[in-house]
């Protein structure tokens, strides 16, 4: 049997401007996973943990953290984008058009806005990405554009592999 590479993620030179990405999970946003990033962020706002609050605003339910919204969509987009990462320049652009509610289950995709070396470093590039983040209807939750530096094919670290 021959043994297959799994997916190794994109290097510098796999990207190409005008290229989109669509991440292929999912993921269900639950009570407690909005509750622990608020506690765990020291986030104080009731809104995202006190139901009896949040069942007094227009909304009727918490809200899920914004910022748990930021970090799930980038970790979508990391199999696709990030993979071989040196390093995450910046987000810029962050809009949350839509609230994200406890069970609504996000999904997201990435489009590539340009591409070019690194000054700096000959052993990456640098890729900036617009992403968007849709919940199960299909409206937007979240869109930003994300730069990161992207090691080039044979410049990344060997990830180690034992043999069993």
């Amino acid at each position: 049997m021959a043994e297959k590479p799994g997916w190794q993620g994109r290097f510098y030179e796999d990207f190409e401007v005008g290229d989109v990405y669509r991440h292929p999970l999912g993921r269900t946003v639950l009570a407690v996973d909005n509750s622990w990033f608020t506690l765990l962020t020291q986030n104080t706002a009731p809104i995202h943990f006190d139901r009896h609050y949040a069942a007094q605003t227009e909304f009727g339910q918490p809200l899920v953290d914004s910022t748990f919204t930021l970090a799930l969509i980038t970790g979508q987009s990391v199999t696709d984008i990030s993979q071989n990462v040196f390093a995450n320049l910046g987000w810029d652009e962050v809009r949350l058009p839509n609230p994200v509610f406890e069970g609504d289950t996000l999904y997201s995709q990435s489009e590539v806005l340009e591409k070019r070396e690194s000054k700096s470093r000959p052993n990456v590039g640098i890729v900036r990405v617009r992403t968007t983040g849709f919940n199960q209807d299909g409206k937007t939750v979240i869109g930003f554009v994300r730069t990161v530096m992207v090691f080039k094919r044979g410049k990344a670290p060997a990830i180690p592999r034992p043999t069993p």
